[in-house]
């Protein structure tokens, strides 16, 4: 078999592991890790990502949440650069949402990581608005964001859903599994 068979043959977290993109404990039921969100848009196409519960444990429960009360539902991503896009916004602008605890961790903002808006005030996370880091993301970026905003998640399927958004694309629904 040549490399390029085997390749598809490793789990997708391996992968991940493998490159330095992936740290942390092996998911895990009881303590929330493992858990998925998938986030479907209304002009089709979804994205998938893990969330990490033994990092952000009060950002993924907020998280999950929201999601099962359909807070998103209809919501817009109402920031998209090339290295990012935010959605979450109940005012639709980015300035809408309430306030959390930050919950600041080591896990690197990689591209596909998913992480928590915050204002200047680096103790207090948005409660509501959340971002995924592009493919087109440079490392100094990462740098920049890494133990700097909350990082929650890290995309599993549908990156090149998330390098396809555009502002103002609505989210259909987030649906949340095990």
């Amino acid at each position: 078999m040549d490399r390029r068979n085997l390749i598809s043959l490793i789990p997708f977290t391996a992968l991940l592991a493998a490159c330095g993109q992936a740290q942390g404990a092996p998911p895990n039921a009881a303590s929330g890790q493992g858990r998925y969100a998938t986030v479907e848009l209304e002009r089709g196409g979804s994205f998938t990502f893990e969330m990490f519960a033994a990092d952000a444990p009060s950002t993924v429960k907020n998280f999950v949440e929201k999601s099962n009360k359909g807070f998103y539902n209809g919501l817009i991503f109402h920031r998209v650069e090339d290295w990012v896009v935010q959605g979450g916004d109940p005012s639709g602008n980015g300035t809408g949402g309430g306030t959390m605890p930050s919950e600041m961790n080591k896990r690197p903002f990689t591209p596909g990581s998913v992480g928590i808006a915050r204002g200047q005030d680096i103790r207090i996370n948005n409660d509501a608005q959340f971002f995924v880091c592009k493919t087109k993301m440079a490392p100094q970026q990462g740098q920049f964001l890494t133990g700097q905003y909350t990082n929650f998640g890290q995309i599993t399927q549908g990156m090149d859903v998330v390098d396809s958004v555009r502002v103002g694309d609505k989210i259909k629904k987030i649906t949340i599994k095990s």
